[in-house]
């Protein structure tokens, strides 16, 4: 029915005495289509008000993200089973909050860094220093009895819980996660065992006594003592007898002599790290790592980093690793200490990297590393050329791949990667953006010198371009670079396993 103008039927009516209405009609009909045409200008005002309310638009702005990650996440599902191997070793994490394990007293003084930990206040010491920063840490404790009683401490809290863990395991559970046919190389307990997953194939032998890592977890904006961490993350102890030795090894040779897989899987060489092995013995262990690295073409190899202090371990993977991959993973920190360590090789390592840096710092790092890392491949006389190079951060993810490559999909990967940091990080499938934030800014810059800024495409989330790179050799390579925004989760539920996680699920849709 349509609406009554009153004023317009009261103007007819008052031509004829007869059919003159009361004024209370009139007037009663006039108030009735004005409170009409109120009620809707508050309506129109009241959702005018709400569309722009703050929230409501980085609400928005973070969906319409997430769903152009997720486009390209699902443009490119794996239809095969990728074989993929992984060494060396497994622990079981066991994770507590700091504020349960470790008080703060004044004693603890001036935060120091320690290559290896030995006493509880050179943890305390070591703990400030990287907390104070937000930065990841592992460290080797020599003294058994403290660390048990630290892990038994920690155990006692409810609030603490147990895992497996290590960065061949945790990469080994993400890749058979995405549908890989996996092989796993450690040595671990009867009990530890039984934990894997049954699809995934492990080869090393049994242990009496599984190793263990103490994963001291932290909040963004956690108080200790007077600092405050800006960003969430962890710092490691552990007391390693197994891994460190690379036991698997043998093992492991066995298995690559009779089986060419499409992926192999070189991490978990930081536990060798100021381990109390000879030099030497720690040279050979390398060495026999070389050898198994030395697959057929059609076996892609990557090397995941982690986090190393001793000059002597960095200059051998120079040496020994690094030169012969296809691909390297790593976060913020580790690629710093990689740059700094090629150009001060018996230098100290004990610096701490900005744990958010700038997305020009970072890509103008991998450049020259890649650069780097190809002189390196001439030097050692391979073959085998890095043409791939993966740096995740709290913030972003930066791929580079060379042009006509064996990788594909980089903008997907970069993606596939995006959006695993949150998930992993959350502990959730489904993403959640009232659970997430965003870092980067509404543009970035593609170099700290003369660099193009790139804006942030909400819409096309992972901004995606071609470079030609000179090599230290004159060389010209033809690069792609990809850069993907991070759904930063805000409700952390776990930090370490996450750069495993990442390289893992970002690597698969590249095989």
């Amino acid at each position: 029915m349509p609406e009554r103008d009153y004023s317009a039927q009261c103007s007819r009516l008052s031509l004829s005495p007869r059919l003159t209405p009361s004024w209370s009609e009139c007037d009663m009909g006039y108030i009735r289509g004005l409170k009409f045409g109120t009620a809707l200008t508050v309506l129109i005002v009241s959702v005018a008000i709400y569309y722009r309310n703050p929230d409501y638009v980085v609400h928005k702005r973070l969906q319409a993200l997430l769903d152009g990650l997720e486009r390209l996440e699902n443009r490119h599902v794996i239809s095969s089973r990728p074989k993929v191997t992984i060494g060396y070793g497994v622990c079981i994490d066991v994770y507590v909050n700091v504020r349960d394990l470790l008080s703060y007293s004044d004693e603890v003084g001036k935060p120091e860094h320690f290559n290896k930990i030995n006493t509880e206040l050179e943890l305390l010491k070591s703990f400030a220093y990287f907390f104070r920063h937000g930065a990841a840490a592992e460290r080797y404790m020599e003294n058994r009895t403290l660390f048990d009683e630290l892990v038994a401490k920690a155990r006692s809290f409810e609030s603490s819980y147990s895992t497996i863990g290590g960065n061949a395991a945790v990469m080994a559970l993400r890749f058979a996660r995405e549908g890989c046919d996996v092989t796993l190389a450690a040595k671990l307990t009867t009990s530890l065992h039984q934990m894997i997953p049954q699809v995934i194939n492990v080869v090393g032998g049994e242990v009496k006594r599984d190793d263990i890592h103490l994963v001291i977890e932290y909040k963004h904006e956690e108080v200790w003592g007077p600092y405050t961490s800006p960003r969430a993350n962890r710092y490691i102890l552990h007391n390693d007898a197994n891994n460190p030795k690379l036991s698997s090894l043998d093992a492991f040779d066995d298995f690559l002599s009779t089986h060419e897989p499409n992926l192999l899987v070189v991490s978990g060489l930081q536990l060798m790290d100021n381990y109390p092995l000879p030099i030497d013995e720690k040279k050979k262990l390398l060495q026999k790592v070389n050898k198994q690295m030395l697959q057929p073409e059609s076996t892609k190899i990557h090397f995941e980093m982690a986090s190393f202090t001793e000059a002597e371990v960095i200059y051998e993977l120079f040496n020994t690793i690094i030169p012969f991959t296809d691909s390297l993973g790593m976060n913020e920190q580790e690629i710093a200490i990689l740059y700094k360590s090629w150009y001060h090789h018996n230098g100290n390592n004990s610096f701490v990297a900005d744990s958010m840096p700038r997305i020009a710092t970072v890509l103008d790092q991998m450049r020259t590393l890649f650069k780097i890392v190809r002189f390196q491949n001439t030097v050692v006389g391979h073959p085998r050329y890095l043409t791939r190079l993966h740096v995740h951060t709290l913030a972003y993810q930066a791929i580079i791949t060379v042009k006509d490559s064996k990788w594909k999909n980089t903008m997907a990967a970069a993606a596939k990667a995006s959006l695993t940091a949150h998930r992993h990080v959350c502990a959730t499938s489904q993403i959640d953006v009232r659970k997430a934030t965003l870092i980067l800014d509404e543009s970035f810059s593609t170099s700290v010198v003369n660099g193009t800024r790139i804006p942030l495409d909400i819409n096309k989330p992972v901004s995606c371009w071609d470079e030609m790179l000179e090599d230290l050799n004159k060389k010209i390579i033809h690069i792609e670079v990809c850069v993907a925004p991070v759904l930063v989760c805000t409700e952390v539920t776990q930090t370490a396993g996450s750069g495993d996680n990442i390289s893992s699920a970002s690597i698969v849709i590249q095989i």
